[in-house]
């Protein structure tokens, strides 16, 4: 279970006189139990991709906890191969210069070390379960429309095997067609793989849903 606890975190700004710290997110207590799939929602700038940075172990909070199975998420052993993330900016979060079969092998090799010949198999099959074709795997970013991007994130994202993956305004820049198709998408990992989903935007109909501001 990933739980958050009085999670507080602020950063340094530059006053007039002096420099003070002005606070980002304030106080925030909720729990994702596996299985469970919960958004949090709030106003641009009450906090959220800070949140999502702490509940990935990217940031540690300046206060409070964030933890997994009760311990720290900012510690990688803790949140390997447990958490995964697909991100609003696929351009920048897809490397331009790797082709999406070095973005998938990159992943691979930091969690198994396979021969390459296995992770080939495993690369399109990947592709396959995003609704990708096997053509895809020797093409660059800027090659992919939005949506064929997302597909590539997210099967990055499920290549470790994740039990949690977060998604920081993962569709909210895409057209509403292609928002649709990935929900769709999310709704059948998340069934088949029985997956546990934070999402920082409201794109399910959910019984958790966590307000910050």
């Amino acid at each position: 279970m990933i739980k958050i606890k009085d999670v507080e975190k602020s950063y340094q700004s530059a006053h007039v006189f002096k420099r003070r710290r002005t606070p980002i997110v304030k106080g925030v207590s909720f729990e994702c139990p596996i299985g469970a799939t919960i958004a949090i929602i709030g106003e641009s700038g009450s906090g959220k991709s800070t949140l999502s940075r702490m509940i990935l172990g990217i940031e540690k909070p300046d206060k409070g906890c964030v933890t997994l199975n009760d311990q720290p998420m900012h510690k990688k052993k803790v949140r390997r191969h447990q958490i995964g993330a697909v991100f609003q900016d696929y351009t920048s979060s897809l490397h331009p210069f790797q082709t999406v079969r070095e973005i998938l092998f990159e992943v691979m090799c930091q969690c198994d070390g396979q021969p390459k010949e296995v992770m080939e198999v495993q690369a399109i099959t990947l592709l396959e379960e995003v609704g990708l074709s096997k053509a895809y795997m020797d093409k660059y970013p800027n090659m992919l429309s939005g949506g064929e991007a997302q597909r590539v994130a997210i099967a990055r994202a499920i290549c470790i095997n994740p039990k949690y993956i977060l998604f920081d305004e993962a569709i909210s820049s895409l057209d509403m067609s292609i928002q649709t198709q990935i929900l769709d998408l999310l709704i059948h990992l998340r069934e088949t793989r029985q997956l546990s989903y934070i999402l920082s935007h409201m794109i399910f109909k959910l019984p958790r849903i966590y307000v910050i501001n």
